[in-house]
């Protein structure tokens, strides 16, 4: 069986001295499990060196995508004799190949454990081309991590649709807890809630002054104008509201603390 395998530096392939090898996919770690051992069980048939980094990321991008370029092609025309089948890393990509060049592929869990145990010890098996192999690793990895984060216009709208679906969602929430919260402080300050419109702000009143009574001396400047902060404090002293306990109040912090949290958010 021959095994193809893709690295930076070029395409390779080898060819697996002995097939049982496979049959116990439990055992591949074990009969590959160091280099002298991969290196007496896998021998290299051929060898195609990539001319440049460009060549290597687009190779390595045609893989990514299951999809077989012409560098590939050239390199395994007349190397599969009829009999021998060709071990690839994936199924995809074998098939394209089965298709296109009429070599029968094989894709099994004792493949990818193969390819794993290849990975592993490529130095070993590629040493004369170990140079090239190790400058040119980090170039493609750079490069092909800018191929995959190109800019993508229909992630783009994906997201923008994500995002105003998010921020109904959260108006319609932010505007459940102001609704409740006004209503409950409502009970104990009813005047509060036509003096401060802002629902920001009015939750930001209510856990600076909590009870009613505290507002005269309370400073409120930094959250409402000076005129409204008068009229505030007004009202509070000739207040129609009933009184809460010590809980009521406790409860309706929480909820103020979630409505300033989420219009932050926002």
């Amino acid at each position: 069986m021959l095994v193809l395998f893709e690295t930076a530096a070029g395409y390779a392939m080898f060819k697996l001295l002995s097939d049982k090898k496979l049959k116990n996919v439990d055992n591949i770690y074990e009969e590959f499990s160091t280099a002298e051992k991969a290196q007496e069980s896998l021998e290299l048939v051929a060898f195609k060196k990539f001319k440049s980094t460009a060549e290597a990321v687009e190779s390595a991008c045609a893989l990514h995508d299951g999809k077989m370029n012409k560098t590939l092609k050239k390199f395994l025309k007349g190397k599969v004799n009829e009999n021998e089948q060709l071990a690839v890393g994936d199924a995809k990509l074998g098939n394209l190949i089965k298709e296109k060049l009429e070599v029968p592929c094989v894709h099994t869990p004792a493949v990818a454990e193969l390819m794993r145990s290849i990975r592993t010890h490529i130095d070993s098996l590629l040493d004369e081309h170990k140079t090239e192999l190790n400058a040119m690793n980090l170039a493609v990895a750079h490069s092909l991590g800018r191929y995959k984060v190109k800019f993508n216009p229909e992630k783009i709208d994906t997201m923008i649709v994500q995002a105003v679906s998010l921020l109904d969602d959260l108006d319609k929430e932010l505007n459940n807890y102001v609704m409740r919260c006004r209503e409950w402080y409502g009970w104990h300050f009813p005047e509060l809630g036509k003096i401060v419109q802002d629902h920001q702000a009015f939750a930001k009143v209510i856990k600076a002054v909590g009870m009613r009574q505290n507002a005269i001396n309370t400073d409120l400047s930094g959250i409402l104008p000076e005129e409204i902060e008068a009229k505030l404090k007004e009202e509070a002293e000739i207040s129609m509201g009933t009184d809460i306990s010590d809980i009521d109040l406790i409860h309706i912090s929480g909820l103020c603390d979630q409505i300033i949290d989420l219009s932050q958010y926002r």
